[in-house]
């Protein structure tokens, strides 16, 4: 998204002049610009959207107020919605909009009416002040205090291991500041969630009305791309696709694995491993051959069952198709988390890749064998089993000198249509994920199920 520093507009002057100011600088007028105050939110979110040149809808449903919800004096409203947000009514004015946790000055221009707006629209502790131009003291000086405010906190829809990665920044964000927080978010995350955070509110978008609507404050939590600066302190690249929450709000950016219910009744007897080998993109696939299948037999071998808990069975697009690995067991099928969730808990461990089913898995405490090239590490939660493969290219997700088009299906963005395409997972061998299984059954005193049956018998 492709913005100017800070913005004012105003329906009486299009001349534009001079732009950002900070507190050793004489403060200058902004850029004046004639659009809309409510600029709607683009090329966000890890979710897909398959049809070529179609500009992607807005992922977040719920949108900010029409005009501030605040009231000050003299006819100005101001909010904290999506940046910061002064709307004059005619007047001769002068306005800044300053950071007071630092006391730099953000923005300061002159005005006579219309919108005022912070480009920077995640977490800043604002501080609105207006003049009457020419006067000496402020006629609004208001400093943002959350505390007892009604706040939204928008999550996108369409995707899932993105909010689960980013729940428990919303939570520590509520804490922090005791507001009255409304996540809003798709409706089979509301309902794994709802009932292990009783201090939030949350609504299930988009079959459900906002129960906020005059919110003093409200954040977009998502992944901005192509260096988007206005959505996010840092790039999400840079800092690891959840703990970029932590980064928006402003709290605390260690990864925390959210919590859901747990507890629930075993229904299968023998000993198990769950696997998801299904992803949104191509590149996210473990694209080496041989792998799923050497894996699955090594696991079969030791005499576990092996289940295939993906949505779908088969996934692609035009001619590249992924299939279950052979040997598997089918559970694929578009069920209730709740349902994933209680079967991954009784698992052994779980193997997949950068997806949406193993940030569920993470949730369930169990051991994780995560697989990916196309991402750092750092990308994803901490796990001692997480197989990477330095030999060849990778990273490119991470790479913030490649914008990941999710237009793409077979993106690769330095060797696609090459003998190399992919080679970050297809490096990945099957004995190499076999490897980090070892020490993961060794680290957790796991016993082979057949020898586990036959020292049973013997007793």
């Amino acid at each position: 998204m492709e913005e100017k520093n800070n913005q004012v507009v105003n329906q009486g002057n299009q001349n534009q002049v001079s732009q950002n100011v900070n507190n050793n600088e004489q403060p200058q007028m902004g850029t004046l610009a004639n659009q809309s105050a409510a600029q709607p939110v683009q090329d966000v979110t890890a979710a897909i959207n398959n049809q070529k040149n179609v500009q992607p809808q807005n992922p977040f449903i719920v949108p900010i107020p029409a005009i501030p919800t605040q009231e000050g004096p003299m006819g100005i409203r101001y909010d904290f919605n999506d940046g910061a947000r002064v709307l004059l009514p005619k007047g001769h004015w002068h306005v800044q909009i300053e950071d007071a946790e630092s006391d730099n000055i953000i923005f300061a221009c002159d005005a006579d009416e219309g919108w005022v707006l912070s480009n920077k629209k995640y977490y800043i502790p604002f501080r609105i002040r207006v003049w009457v131009r020419g006067e000496q003291n402020p006629i609004l000086d208001h400093e943002m205090n959350l505390t007892g405010k009604e706040v939204q906190i928008k999550f996108p829809v369409g995707t899932l291991g993105d909010i689960i990665g980013w729940l428990p920044y919303a939570d520590r964000f509520q804490k922090k500041h005791n507001c009255i927080a409304e996540l809003t978010m798709a409706k089979n995350l509301v309902e794994i969630f709802a009932s292990q955070y009783p201090n939030l509110f949350f609504t299930a978008v988009p079959m459900d009305k906002p129960k906020f609507d005059k919110p003093y404050a409200s954040y977009y939590l998502g992944l901005f791309f192509r260096g988007n600066d206005t959505h996010q302190p840092i790039d999400f690249r840079k800092v690891g696709l959840h703990r970029t929450a932590g980064y928006i709000l402003g709290v605390d950016p260690r990864e925390e694995a959210p919590k859901v219910r747990l507890g629930n009744e075993r229904k299968i007897k023998e000993r198990y491993v769950c696997i998801a080998t299904k992803s949104s993109s191509q590149a996210k696939f473990w694209n080496n051959g041989y792998g799923w299948e050497q894996v699955v037999k090594y696991l079969k071998d030791m005499g576990y069952r092996v289940l295939c808990i993906d949505k779908e069975p088969v996934y692609g697009q035009g001619f590249i198709w992924n299939r279950m690995p052979q040997g598997v067991e089918d559970f694929t099928g578009n069920l209730p988390l709740q349902e994933r969730i209680a079967l991954l808990e009784h698992a052994d461990f779980f193997i997949g890749l950068s997806s949406g089913l193993t940030w569920l898995a993470w949730c369930t405490n169990i051991p994780i064998v995560l697989i990916s090239g196309f991402t750092l590490p750092i990308c994803e939660f901490y796990t001692p089993y997480r197989v990477f493969n330095s030999h060849g290219c990778n990273g490119c997700w991470d790479d913030v000198n490649c914008n990941f088009d999710h237009y793409d299906f077979l993106w690769c963005p330095k060797f696609k249509n090459t003998a190399r395409q992919f080679e970050c997972t297809r490096l990945i061998t099957g004995k190499q994920v076999i490897g980090h299984i070892k020490q993961l059954m060794k680290d957790h005193n796991l016993i082979e199920p057949n020898k586990e049956i036959n020292e049973n018998v013997k007793k």
